[in-house]
C-alpha cells in the first residue's frame, strides 16, 4: 500500500475510598453545556460525528466499529484529512494560533465526550467526563491552539466507557504546525507519515472482541492477538528510498512497545509527546507506553529497490508480574494466538518500490529551542506532590484514592501562574499481598491541560537491564510511562487556564475502573 493510498483529504463539506477526606465537590453532577459563542470568531470550523458504521478490515464479513467522520465548515482545505479504508478517525492539521470550533455530534447509543489529547486548551473544551453527551445531543467546542507543532490526538473520554469505546475505534491524530517548525524543512507531503498502532482481538466472523477473560483482565489491562497500524493488519507501505518523517502513536489500550529497526539500524527520534527536541537523539531502541508519541527521522536512501525494512517491538521484562495477557492463556480467542505483553512482535514492514524524486533532505544538527521552565521557580521544589500509582486491594488507585466525578482533595488544588514538582511512583513497596507489590503492573500518566517536562527517573523493576536505554525525557511530555517500582519527578506550569481537569493512568482499563482523579487549578 503507498502512503498516498491511504492518506485523503476532505475537504469543505466532505464526511469522513479509599482513605481520602474530599475537600470539596464543585460542581455536583450537573453541568450546563456550552453554546456556540457569537463573539469568537474561529479561523477552523468543523462538524465532527460519533457514529456506527461497518468497515472491511479481512476479507468475508465487515466489522462492525464506532467511527468519527468529520466535515470542514471553514478553513484551510487541507484541515482534514482521512486514513483510507480505517476505522480511525480524520488527521486534523492545524497552526499555531488558530481560533477551532468543533461542533460535535453524538450519534453512538452510549454518552461520550471527545478529549484533545495534549492540548493546553480551557476546562471546557478538554473533554472532562461531566460533560458527557447522550445520542443525538451535540457538544460545542472552542479553543485557541497554543501548543507548539507537534503529533497530538483526540479520542473518546467517558468515565468507565473509554477503553472500549476507543478500542471500537473512537480516536484520531491532530497535527499543530508553526513557523519554527516550518524553517526547518523538514518531510512533508507524502513524506510525512502518521502511524497509529494498536493491538484488536477478532473473532472468526471479524467481529471485535474486548475483555472477554472478566475482571482479571481488566485489572491487568486489554491486550490484542494481532497489531494493526492505521486500522490495517500486516500493514506493508511501498516508499522511496528517499528521507521520511514517522509520526507514531501508541493508540493501544494498555500494551507497551520497545521499538526498534529489525536490521539494528538506530531509531533517529526528533520529537516525542509535545513536539521537536532540541537535538536528534539516536537510539537503539523507544520504549513508548499507550498514549504516548514519537516523531522519528528515517533516511531510506541506503536501500535499494525491492528491499524491505522492517519496525518492530522487541522483546523486555518488567512489566506486570502477574503475566500481562498470559493470565487467559497463550492460545487465542480468535484468528491468532495471544500475544504477551513484552514478547517480540512485528509492527509493520516497509518496502522500496522506487527510487527517490528529488535531493534528499540533511537532518539539522540543532532542531529547536524547548523553552522549559527553571525547576528553581518550582514553589515546592524541597516538597513535590506525591502521586502513587498502585493496586490497592484488587482496585486501581492513586494515593488510595479512586475517581470521583467532580471531587477534589485538598492535596489536589494548585496555583495558577505557578510552577511545581510532582512525584509520580509506581507502588509505594506493597500494601498486603493482594494490594501492592504483588499486582504492580505498569501505569503510563497522563496529565490534562499541559505538557510538562521530566525532571528524573529512578527504579527498581526488574528487568530495568532490557528497557533502560529507551525511555527519552528530554522533550515536552504530557504522558509518562511509570513502570513497576518506579519514580519520576515532573515539573508543571499551570498558566492561561483556571479549572477541574484530569489526571490518569492511560492504561484504559485502569482509568475506567478509576485510576484517574481530579486537579484543580484557581487564583
Amino acid at each position: 500500500m503507498k502512503r498516498r493510498d491511504f492518506i485523503g483529504i476532505a475537504g469543505a463539506g466532505s464526511a469522513i475510598l479509599f482513605g481520602s477526606l474530599f475537600f470539596s465537590d464543585l460542581f455536583g453532577n450537573k453541568s450546563t453545556k456550552p453554546e456556540i459563542n457569537p463573539d469568537f470568531n474561529p479561523d477552523v470550523e468543523i462538524d465532527l460525528t460519533a457514529y456506527q458504521r461497518e468497515i472491511n478490515i479481512f476479507s468475508g464479513k465487515p466489522t462492525k466499529v464506532w467511527s468519527y467522520t468529520a466535515s470542514l465548515k471553514k478553513g484551510p482545505s487541507n484541515t482534514i484529512q482521512t486514513i483510507n479504508n480505517s476505522y480511525l478517525g480524520p488527521i486534523f492539521r492545524f497552526k499555531k494560533g488558530d481560533k477551532v470550533r468543533v461542533i460535535f455530534y453524538n450519534s453512538i447509543p452510549q454518552e461520550t465526550i471527545v478529549h484533545w489529547h495534549g492540548l493546553h486548551i480551557n476546562e471546557l473544551a478538554d473533554g472532562h467526563p461531566r460533560f458527557v453527551i447522550k445520542e443525538g445531543e451535540k457538544f460545542v467546542y472552542e479553543f485557541e491552539v497554543k501548543n507548539r507543532a507537534g503529533t497530538y490526538w483526540f479520542h473518546t473520554h467517558p468515565h468507565g466507557k473509554t477503553g472500549p469505546q476507543v478500542y471500537r475505534g473512537l480516536a484520531g491524530l491532530l497535527i499543530v504546525n508553526d513557523e519554527e517548525e516550518k524553517a526547518l524543512d523538514l518531510p512533508n507531503g507524502e513524506f510525512d507519515i502518521p502511524l497509529v498502532i494498536q493491538d484488536r482481538t477478532f473473532d472468526r466472523n471479524n467481529q471485535l472482541v474486548y475483555l472477554s477473560g472478566g475482571m482479571m483482565e481488566r485489572m491487568s489491562g486489554f491486550l490484542g492477538e494481532q497489531i494493526l497500524v492505521n486500522g490495517h493488519p500486516d500493514l506493508k507501505l511501498d516508499i522511496e528510498n528517499s528521507v521520511y518523517r514517522l509520526r507514531i502513536l501508541n493508540g493501544s489500550n494498555s500494551r507497551i512497545y520497545k521499538l526498534a529497526w529489525e536490521d539494528g539500524s538506530p531509531l533517529v527520534v526528533i520529537g516525542t509527546d509535545g513536539g521537536l527536541l532540541d537535538y536528534p537523539m539516536e537510539k537503539e531502541y523507544v520504549m513508548l507506553g499507550p498514549a504516548e508519541r514519537l516523531d522519528v527521522w528515517v533516511d531510506f536512501s541506503k536501500y535499494r529497490v525491492g528491499d524491505e525494512i522492517t519496525l518492530k517491538s522487541l522483546s523486555f521484562l518488567g512489566g506486570n508480574i502477574m503475566g500481562r495477557g498470559g493470565m487467559m492463556g497463550m492460545m487465542g480467542r480468535g484468528r491468532r494466538r495471544n500475544i504477551s505483553d513484552g514478547e517480540e512482535i512485528e509492527i509493520l514492514k516497509f518496502k522500496i518500490v522506487e527510487n527517490r524524486k528529488g535531493e534528499i533532505k540533511t537532518l539539522p544538527d540543532k532542531l529547536l529551542n524547548l523553552n522549559f521552565n527553571s525547576v528553581d521557580e518550582a514553589i515546592n521544589i524541597n516538597n513535590p506532590r506525591r502521586f502513587v500509582f498502585e493496586m490497592n486491594y484488587m482496585r486501581p488507585t492513586i494515593n488510595g484514592r479512586t475517581f470521583q466525578m467532580t471531587k477534589v482533595a485538598k492535596d489536589e488544588i494548585v496555583k495558577l501562574n505557578t510552577v511545581e514538582v510532582w512525584e509520580l511512583l509506581n507502588g509505594s513497596g506493597g500494601r498486603g499481598r493482594m494490594g501492592g507489590s504483588m499486582m504492580q503492573m505498569p501505569h503510563p500518566v497522563h496529565i490534562h491541560g499541559l505538557q510538562f517536562q521530566v525532571l528524573e527517573r529512578t527504579s527498581s523493576t526488574s528487568g530495568w537491564d532490557t528497557i533502560k536505554d529507551g525511555f527519552i525525557d528530554n522533550g515536552w511530555k504530557d504522558t509518562v510511562l511509570l513502570m513497576p517500582g518506579m519514580r519520576v519527578k515532573v515539573l508543571l506550569k499551570f498558566e492561561d487556564y483556571k479549572g477541574l481537569f484530569l489526571y490518569h493512568c492511560h492504561n484504559l482499563e485502569h482509568e475506567d475502573l478509576g485510576m484517574m482523579r481530579n486537579y484543580l487549578i484557581e487564583d
